[in-house]
């Protein structure tokens, strides 16, 4: 049976980036939407981007950011993957030559077959609920509405916890699943304890081991 990855999102430290590659997650997102508690400027995410260890993707969150921004993020800051969270065209994903997830907002009447077919060159499209804003404020979405057979990766996000990742790994089988407040002390501040939960709720669905 394959392994779920795992992707701890709104790192606002270099001490819970660490903890986070040290517990087994295979990815960090750092968030650069200003609006977000979870918004790191340029300087903080270097730092922490630069104290991950080997073999862990950093993830940069964006928002219908201006190229020009984007472009000043990747000339300074090491990351892996980019993820577009807003209303991003694929040409708009595709022009910096990087590895990209698209994030859909999932609810009844989006078509995730047609919005897989509109980003042929995501790496993987990542479902999220659907909230006023952007981000899934910590609420899951009704997971009968993923159809099978999408032709891309899935990154499962929204409302995700210790307590439900098990039986969503199980219900869909995605490559990934993602976690933000679903792992946090307070806002932007993981907590180490829930992470460790998080991540050994997966690696029980997966039939692992911890």
């Amino acid at each position: 049976m394959s392994r779920t990855r795992i992707k701890i999102c709104g790192i606002t430290r270099v001490e819970d980036a660490r903890c986070a590659a040290a517990l087994g997650a295979d990815a960090i997102g750092l968030v650069f939407y200003p609006p977000s508690s979870r918004f790191l400027d340029l300087d903080q995410a270097q730092a922490i981007a630069r104290a991950v260890p080997p073999f862990v993707a950093r993830v940069a969150v964006f928002v219908n950011e201006r190229e020009e921004t984007i472009r000043q993020v990747l000339a300074a800051v090491p990351v892996d993957c980019l993820q577009f969270h807003g209303e991003e065209t694929e040409a708009e994903c595709a022009r910096y030559g990087r590895p990209y997830l698209k994030a859909v907002r999932v609810r009844p009447g989006v078509d995730l077959l047609e919005c897989a077919r509109s980003f042929p060159t995501a790496q993987g499209l990542l479902l999220d609920s659907w909230v006023e804003g952007y981000g899934g404020a910590g609420r899951n979405f009704d997971w009968g509405l993923v159809p099978g057979g999408l032709p891309v990766p899935v990154v499962l996000s929204g409302g995700l916890t210790e307590h439900n990742a098990a039986e969503a790994v199980r219900r869909l089988r995605p490559w990934a699943v993602d976690v933000s407040s679903g792992v946090e002390a307070v806002k932007g501040i993981k907590d180490a304890r829930r992470m460790a939960a998080f991540i050994g709720s997966v690696r029980k669905a997966d039939g692992i081991e911890t």
